[in-house]
């Protein structure tokens, strides 16, 4: 890391979005301002590939192509906006968001802001 401060989050919570790279697509739930899982899981990107660690980090409810659901944790470097393709199919969206309003899902009350 560089030391300076860490950079406002570009996407924020509900927002639907999609991997530059790889084909899939989800719904922020939470963000990091900085990098924030293990050092064994950043080493096991190939060093081609590897971002920075000091930029946002964003915690999904994915679907990969084939639709099936997952977890995922993304640089903000490698994500699109994504609303123009629909809804987000994952069986977590019920729980942790109450509605879809226009581009983004809309968090219950409750959770975290």
């Amino acid at each position: 890391m560089t030391g300076r401060e860490p950079q406002k989050a570009k996407f924020a919570l509900g927002e639907i979005v999609r991997h530059r790279l790889y084909p899939f697509r989800g719904v922020i739930y939470d963000v990091d301002p900085v990098f924030a899982n293990t050092e064994e899981w950043y080493q096991s990107i190939p060093i081609e590939r590897r971002p920075s660690k000091d930029q946002p980090y964003y915690h999904l409810l994915a679907q990969n192509a084939q639709g099936g659901p997952y977890e995922a944790y993304v640089s903000e470097q490698n994500l699109l906006p994504d609303a123009e393709n629909g809804p987000v199919n994952h069986p977590m969206i019920d729980v942790l968001f109450e509605n879809k309003t226009g581009d983004r899902y809309v968090l219950r009350p409750g959770r975290r802001q």
